[in-house]
């Protein structure tokens, strides 16, 4: 009864999650046309074909090479690793070093907090309404003391987390798969997507946090009490330092409940200590931060979030489709109080939900929101200020570039999608898929930019190794089918 229950929940979450990659899909396509074939068809096709082909092309010899071998498995990594640090460290070469947006800020703030400056002026400024920015403000203060106002630190250790989470993918998707061969390509689609690594150049907590989370997932897999200790650490360092912790807590919650509490049609007790050990570490550290951040007059209000309703302002504006709007913005006095903020802010979402709610709206707005964030560019490009140093016809190409490494993850995950109904994998890919459908569904209703799906790129191309490997596992068979004939 209870395996009977267990795969209906499984078919439901991957339903949901093949309806989502196949919306995006055809989004993808949508946009490709709109935006770039209509005008000049010649160079944006044969762009996008020839990274297709090279991509296959890599994929392919990835693919033949043995697996069977510990020391050529490591070897083939290894390289892929190096080959990837040496792109990205290119990359932070040919971009300025300015920060901007937020970026600019957390950089900017950390020296004059280090010297025991304000953060915030009054209590409606950055640091006061979001203070759950904070953690990741310390940890750039920390590098700023160790290595010196330098931000080339930043970058470089930026380009570390890169190759650590390459690496924390493949060893997922070796305990889910057990297989070395979509390993290697999970890695490939994640280096040659310039529209994931581009932020590297900025003081961005995506990758920092990325590698917490997913280091989190490995370790929780392990099913082992010492590893679940560990996950509740790096879940709170990651939750501090990148505020999307409640949508990976969902998500591990809910795979603990339908995963591990129930397994081999038995209830298992004990999985109930394993998942309260991951909730009561992550809960003690992170509260333990936000008093300590209080405690040293940093911020008086910890980690905290003041000012959850911003998002929903920016989030539910069907004029900008749920993207930051600088013409709303400026409606609002960022002087004022929190007090009085924050009632304008109740207001203006009651606006929102009440013209959206005239001729039914909200399809069109989550349709729009689906597409900004998940089958357009992720927008990580254009925050690296590459159009200071560059010419326009440049940046334009390494913009399109960008964006065919989210094309050929898009096209792959989608496959990949499809065939997880047919394709031998462990429950623990379930501890992939939930929390990444749990923010699907929440960026649904707050502000989405694309550079948000940066720490779900991995997750796409895990997907996405899984359809590269069951379209060269098809071909092998006929190949292997026609030799055999033919004998």
């Amino acid at each position: 009864m209870i395996n009977k229950f267990q795969r209906v929940i499984s078919w439901i979450i991957l339903i949901c999650v093949a309806i989502f990659t196949t919306l995006v899909f055809f989004q993808m396509w949508h946009n490709l046309f709109k935006n770039y074939f209509k005008f000049e068809p010649q160079n944006y096709v044969t762009f996008l074909v020839v990274g297709f082909v090279l991509v296959v092309a890599a994929g392919v010899i990835l693919y033949m090479i043995r697996d069977d071998i510990v020391a050529v498995n490591r070897g083939v990594l290894i390289i892929l690793l190096i080959v990837f640090a040496i792109i990205a460290i290119v990359w932070v070469k040919s971009v300025p070093q300015t920060q901007i947006s937020d970026f600019g800020n957390f950089w900017n703030r950390a020296p004059d907090a280090l010297h025991g400056k304000p953060i915030y002026a009054f209590d409606n400024d950055y640091f006061a309404k979001w203070a759950y920015q904070t953690g990741f403000l310390v940890y750039v203060m920390a590098v700023i003391k160790i290595f010196g106002y330098h931000v080339v630190a930043i970058q470089y250790l930026n380009i570390l987390y890169q190759v650590l989470i390459l690496l924390v993918s493949y060893k997922l998707v070796v305990k889910i798969f057990d297989n070395i061969k979509m390993a290697r390509i999970t890695v490939l689609l994640l280096m040659v997507n310039l529209d994931w690594f581009a932020l590297n150049s900025q003081a961005d907590n995506q990758y920092i946090g990325s590698l917490l989370f997913l280091t989190t997932f490995l370790l929780i897999l392990q099913d082992k009490y010492w590893a679940y200790a560990l996950s509740g650490l790096t879940l709170a360092l990651g939750a501090i330092v990148r505020p999307i912790g409640p949508v990976i807590i969902a998500g591990i919650v809910v795979f603990g409940i339908f995963y591990v509490m129930f397994k081999n049609n038995k209830f298992h007790l004990d999985a109930i200590w394993k998942f309260l050990i991951v909730l009561a570490i992550y809960f003690a550290i992170f509260s333990g931060a936000g008093m300590l951040i209080k405690s040293s007059g940093l911020n008086q209000y910890g980690l905290s979030n003041r000012d959850s309703e911003w998002k929903f302002v920016t989030g539910l504006d069907y004029g900008s489709n749920g993207t930051y709007d600088q013409k709303l913005v400026n409606k609002f006095d960022l002087t004022e109080s929190r007090a009085k903020m924050s009632k304008q802010e109740h207001k203006v979402i009651n606006q929102h939900v009440g013209f959206i709610k005239q001729d039914h709206r909200w399809f069109h707005l989550f349709y729009q929101k689906l597409s900004i964030l998940w089958a357009e560019r992720s927008s990580g490009i254009d925050f690296t200020s590459i159009e200071t140093n560059h010419s326009q016809d440049t940046v334009s190409t390494m913009r399109y570039v960008g964006y065919i490494g989210s094309v050929i993850t898009i096209i792959f995950s989608w496959i990949g999608s499809l065939r997880l109904f047919k394709f031998e994998f462990k429950n623990g890919l379930f501890l992939l898929l939930l929390p990444l459908m749990a923010f699907v569904v929440i960026q649904l209703v707050i502000e989405v930019q694309g550079r948000y799906r940066i720490e779900f790129i991995p997750v796409l191309a895990m997907l996405g190794g899984t359809g590269v490997v069951a379209i060269f596992d098809w071909f092998s068979s006929k190949v292997k089918h026609k030799t055999v004939n033919r004998i």
